[in-house]
């Protein structure tokens, strides 16, 4: 590949990168979309794969089906190791060094454990669906085995579930596993308690959702107490075991299942940019979402820290990166740039959290605030619009109402990973 015709290569088929593919769809464009996997994920609903209520095949579709009309886009199964600015060249790990004339850095992050890699083994965080089937089997796995146990403490550990981070994924996450815990597995396994089925939420901060204003994030927090989610606020996780997280106050908490949603971090390719990098390891880029001294070279979405001068930072959510996916697309197309671009301005639409069944915050820039049934109904409608394809959106829509209906969630297979069958089998 090392003498590919140069053209428009994208880096990340997420919500900003898809958006910059299709934007430029049969275009005179050559565009190379390069993706780790083969398949575009909404992740904003991940979290209901890993709590059961999903399938996979509902949130995601193969990246090729979704580009296939457009003749001049190409999709490239590869992982990017190092970008080299000088040389307008990237290269990857399978297909060597390709050439580009603009290139757009869409990779989005990764789990971000502060300096404590070694907690994921125990603690998985919840980014691709690889980490939501994972998540899912520890939960399924972890009923199973308290069902089995004999012993009270080990039962309990067994049926305690802690969520590290209050911020809309651990809230939505914790709601979800309360849910489940007293309606569904309740049912499921009558030899336990319901009440005995313990959620921690443990957030760092004040409070959770920080981002919403404090109203919101109050409701959020007596709708999470109201499911029977324990919520501890300004407490820091100073060790995760596999059977325990420890607290900055002494606490120790028995849980056989750990959940890590409090950071993000960008991939480690972005730092063979040479440029300005935030403590996250994202992209400081320009005012025309361009890094610094290369206006052919974007970055945006999660993996770029973009300084709005009337916002301020820019949060990493879905509608940034595809405003910005759509402002990139444009540019690009229109060929040379003009000595002086329009800046980027995003509209902000507002922001959803859901915290269960009919529960939910919504905060709009207009100063709306709502909460319960009605943001619940409004969050459902924004996620079922979002969806790629007329398949997902209706299959989604069909397993919620049969969960609003009878609680119980229609995805609680429990696979167990494959193992090497030398190391497993023992009757040699």
């Amino acid at each position: 590949m090392t003498n590919a015709t140069p053209g428009v290569i994208i880096v990340g088929a997420g919500f900003g990168g898809l958006e910059v593919a299709r934007r430029l769809g049969d275009t005179p464009l050559p565009v190379v979309l390069i993706d780790k996997t083969n398949h575009h994920l909404f992740q904003p609903l991940l979290y209901q794969v890993a709590t059961a209520a999903l399938s996979p095949a509902d949130i995601a579709a193969p990246i090729r089906s979704i580009v296939r009309r457009y003749r001049n886009v190409t999709v490239l199964l590869d992982e990017v190791t190092a970008v080299n600015l000088e040389q307008q060249a990237i290269t990857c790990r399978q297909s060597g060094t390709l050439p580009y004339t603009h290139l757009v850095l869409a990779p989005g992050s990764h789990h971000h454990y502060f300096g404590n890699d070694q907690w994921e083994v125990c603690a998985p965080g919840l980014k691709t669906l690889a980490d939501a089937l994972e998540i899912r089997r520890r939960i399924l796995a972890a009923y199973e085995q308290a069902d089995a146990s004999t012993d009270p403490a080990i039962k309990q550990q067994w049926t305690t579930f802690v969520v590290v981070g209050g911020g809309p994924t651990g809230v939505e996450v914790a709601g979800a596993l309360a849910e489940i815990g007293r309606y569904t597995m309740a049912k499921d396994f009558p030899a336990l308690d319901p009440t005995a089925i313990r959620i921690v939420l443990i957030e760092a901060g004040k409070r959770i959702l920080p981002a919403f204003p404090h109203q919101l994030s109050e409701k959020a927090h007596r709708a999470l107490s109201d499911l029977g989610v324990e919520v501890q606020t300004n407490a820091r996780v100073v060790e995760v075991c596999c059977d325990q997280v420890q607290l900055d106050s002494g606490e120790s908490i028995p849980a056989r299942t750990t959940i890590w949603a409090a950071g993000n971090r960008a991939p480690a390719f972005l730092r063979t940019l040479g440029v300005p990098l935030d403590p996250s390891g994202r992209v400081i880029v320009e005012l025309d979402c361009s890094v610094p001294g290369y206006p052919n070279v974007f970055v945006i979405g999660d993996a770029a820290c973009y300084r709005d001068p009337r916002r301020g930072e820019l949060p990493a959510l879905a509608p940034v990166a595809l405003q910005q996916g759509r402002y990139v697309a444009r540019i690009i197309a229109a060929g040379t740039p003009p000595p002086k671009r329009q800046w980027f301005r995003y509209r902000d639409k507002g922001m959803l959290a859901t915290i269960g069944r009919a529960k939910a915050v919504a905060t709009f820039p207009f100063g709306l605030r709502l909460n319960g049934l009605v943001a619940w109904l409004l969050w459902a409608a924004v996620h079922i619009a979002f969806l790629i394809r007329f398949r997902n959106r209706l299959a989604v829509l069909t397993e919620w109402l049969w969960y609003y209906l009878t609680f119980q969630p229609g995805a609680r297979l429990l696979i167990e990973p494959r193992r090497d069958r030398v190391s497993t089998d023992r009757t040699g």
